[in-house]
Formats: C-alpha cells, sequence, structure tokens
C-alpha cells in the first residue's frame, strides 16, 4: 500500500464545499429577510414617534396636529396612517409596518407624545 500524501488523502470530499454552501444559502438568505423586516419594523416605529412629536408641537402653537403629524410621515406611510388627538393633548400615530413578503402577517406601530408648556 503507498503512502498517503496530501494530494490523495482528500478525494472522498472533494464537492463538499459546494454541498455545504448549497445547503447554508437559504438560511443565510432566511437571516437576511429577517434582519431587513426588524430594520423596517425599527424605521416605521421611529417615522410614528417623529410624527407624533410634530403633531404635538404643532398642537402647543394652535396649529393642526393630525395634518403636522401627517405631513412628518414618510410619504409611504401616510396612506395607512392613523392619527389622533387625544382628552390629554397627547397625539398618537400608529403605522403599518411594511412588509418584505406579501404573506407576512400585518403589523402596526404606535407612538404617542404630548408636550406641556415649556416644552418642545
Amino acid at each position: 500500500m503507498p503512502p498517503r500524501s496530501a494530494d490523495n488523502t482528500s478525494h472522498g470530499e472533494r464537492g463538499t464545499a459546494s454541498v455545504e454552501l448549497v445547503a447554508a444559502v437559504p438560511f443565510l438568505l432566511l437571516a437576511l429577510a429577517a434582519a431587513a423586516q426588524i430594520a423596517l419594523a425599527g424605521q416605521a416605529l421611529w417615522s410614528a414617534s417623529v410624527a407624533a412629536r410634530a403633531g404635538a408641537r404643532a398642537a402647543l402653537v394652535g396649529a393642526d396636529p393630525k395634518a403636522a403629524a401627517r405631513r412628518a410621515l414618510p410619504a409611504t406611510m401616510r396612506d395607512g396612517a392613523v392619527v389622533e388627538d387625544e382628552d390629554d393633548g397627547a397625539i398618537s400615530v400608529k403605522v403599518p409596518v411594511p412588509t418584505l413578503l406579501p404573506r407576512l402577517p400585518e403589523v402596526t406601530v404606535d407612538a404617542r407624545s404630548g408636550l406641556g408648556d415649556g416644552d418642545g
């Protein structure tokens, strides 16, 4: 029997890296899609918070808080947004989270802001 050299020891493993890569790609894509969806949810929450604060500032100076909150939202989020002027002077903004895949359930995020005298 000839001695095993570095050249002929891995003949039984030829192509395993390709198979492992093909098996791992769907999981990597799923992780990437999940991270992107979480980023979209964070952006929706941030936008709702900014809009609620803009509405509260408008209410403080006597302007229309609902219109100000809607203007502060990105154009893609304005259609599904629900802006409410609450009894205590706070503004509540609810926006749907954009989804990457059409079959994902609809999720909404909301933010609430209220300013008193001296805030701003």
